[in-house]
């Protein structure tokens, strides 16, 4: 085999180098205000870098950036990974709380805002004060006040310790948790993603999942640079702006969550609007459970095959996925990637036999630093082993494929038996009035109740009872629903992963405060 003549990559912005010389004018990232080959993508970095410099950036220090996506974003990463500066990437929809606890835990030097793509973050760069700059080739962006105080941390020569990212994974409620991801760890995912899905220069992916998650970030941005792709970003979501991208601008792989497939499926239904995606070779989903129904559907409209995957912020996200075009007739998240290793356990930490839900252990390459200014918290997820305690649950199928099966922390006890949410949300989205659900449960005396939360297809009137009938085909009586409520839509992050977290409490409340019971 002959040795690749490339140097091995130390900085994630290395990744655009070999196109850099060898493709220049092909096209790297674009949306709707600017369009970058690879070439000017690269200058446009280097120029940004400078620009940094001159507003007191120093190696170490942390640039916070509250936007969506978009090609200022993409260069302001790629920035900071030339000065060793560490990106933290806020999504501008988030909360005014959640955005000012990211701001007091990552103590950044600069606070950046991208609002000529987001109305959010123009709001949050007013409050702040932030005073808007010239940015040659970028237009202006705001830019918020020197923090005089922010100590840089160390840096490392070793892309295995020096960090180039901090995603925060929540900060809702108690303090934010912010995911240090190093060099290394991005890189892994990077040229997995470039060379399990096969990206070359010609391809053009959608880029509508946020930047500021870890699949727009790693897979989605830096996958594309790896592979010479081109990518198209969108702040956000529409199913009818995504099913123009695939029908009418030449889009060659699309990567969502299931909610966002579901939502087109129904939006096609609702404007009787075929689906067609003419130059369309890949899609794939991550980011929480699908259901058979979803993905039947899915390839039917397409005809193509649904890739899966599962993944996690701590990772990178990359654990599993499916082999690119193989055609499963079930959920499963495929195999572990290359190098990534796993083990499922039961209690005490003994595996469980083939088939058997247990929790999943992973150790990987693309297992984060830790969490910043959080060595206690770290302790508990990551044992001395390397071994990273993910808290779902899984089970292998007969080709040894993994099967998500939920969240251990999810689990519903009830009368002493196990209900997994994910089974009962996928025999509630198996009836074809329905959307997407989200199950969890309700402590009542000293036992649980199964609640579910249900969003119904334009136009349908499926009530409770039909809806119960349905499953009383596909589930045990103890994992049907004790109450299902309809809600116009379900409570979702940006990314449009359902918010259980949110729905749980509603659970807890009278119907009349969380939705109208059917």
């Amino acid at each position: 085999m002959t040795p690749d003549p490339r140097p091995a990559l130390t900085r994630i912005h290395q990744l655009m180098a070999p196109w850099v010389a060898e493709t220049p004018d092909a096209p790297a990232v674009r949306d709707a205000h600017l369009s970058l080959s690879y070439a000017q993508l690269d200058a446009a970095a280097t120029t940004a870098q400078s620009h940094l410099e001159g507003l007191g950036l120093r190696p170490g220090d942390r640039l916070l950036v509250v936007g969506e996506n978009c090609v200022a974003l993409c260069v302001l990463v790629l920035a900071a990974s030339r000065m060793d500066v560490w990106s933290v990437v806020a999504n501008a929809r988030l909360s005014d709380r959640e955005i000012d606890l990211f701001i007091a835990h990552a103590q950044p030097r600069r606070v950046l805002y991208t609002p000529h793509v987001s109305p959010e973050a123009a709001r949050h760069a007013e409050r702040h004060g932030a005073k808007h700059q010239a940015w040659p080739g970028l237009g202006e962006l705001p830019v918020g006040a020197l923090n005089t105080t922010t100590v840089p941390e160390p840096c490392f020569a070793d892309p295995r310790e020096q960090v180039g990212c901090v995603l925060y994974t929540s900060g809702t409620s108690g303090a934010p948790k912010g995911v240090m991801l190093t060099h290394a760890n991005m890189l892994f995912t990077a040229t997995s993603a470039a060379r399990m899905r096969e990206l070359h220069p010609g391809d053009l992916s959608y880029g509508v999942l946020p930047m500021a998650h870890i699949v727009g970030l790693t897979a989605q941005f830096m996958g594309n640079l790896c592979g010479g792709a081109a990518l198209a970003l969108a702040p956000r979501f529409t199913p009818a702006e995504t099913a123009r991208m695939l029908r009418d601008e030449g889009v060659t792989v699309f990567t969502g969550v299931p909610a966002m497939m579901a939502k087109m499926l129904d939006w096609s239904r609702e404007t009787a609007t075929p689906l067609t995606a003419p130059r369309l070779r890949l899609m794939t989903v991550a980011g929480s459970p699908m259901t058979p129904s979803l993905k039947q559907e899915a390839e039917a409209a397409f005809g193509l095959p649904l890739d899966n995957g599962y993944g996690l912020t701590e990772c990178a996200p990359t654990v599993a996925q499916t082999r690119t075009g193989e055609r499963r007739t079930d959920c499963a998240v495929g195999h572990p990637i290359p190098g990534v290793e796993v083990r499922i356990v039961g209690p005490g930490g003994v595996a469980v036999p083939p088939g058997e839900v247990g929790e999943l252990w992973v150790r990987s390459p693309g297992l984060m630093k830790g969490y910043y200014r959080s060595p206690d918290l770290t302790a508990q997820v990551i044992d001395a082993d390397g071994w990273f305690n993910t808290g779902d649950m899984v089970r292998t199928e007969p080709d040894g494929a993994l099967t998500i099966a939920g969240r251990s922390k999810e689990l519903i006890i009830r009368s002493g038996l196990n209900v997994y949410p994910v089974e009962v949300e996928q025999a509630i989205n198996a009836h074809p009035e329905v959307v997407q659900s989200a199950v969890v449960g309700r402590t009542v005396d000293s036992n649980e109740e199964v609640v579910a939360f249900v969003e119904r297809a334009a136009g349908s009137s499926l009530d409770s009872a039909t809806l119960r009938a349905h499953l009383r085909d596909h589930l045990a009586p103890y994992k049907i629903p004790g109450e299902i409520r309809f809600l116009a839509t379900l409570p979702a992050a940006p990314t449009g992963k359902l918010l259980k977290g949110v729905m749980k409490t509603m659970a807890q409340q009278p119907a009349d405060a969380g939705g109208p019971p059917l």
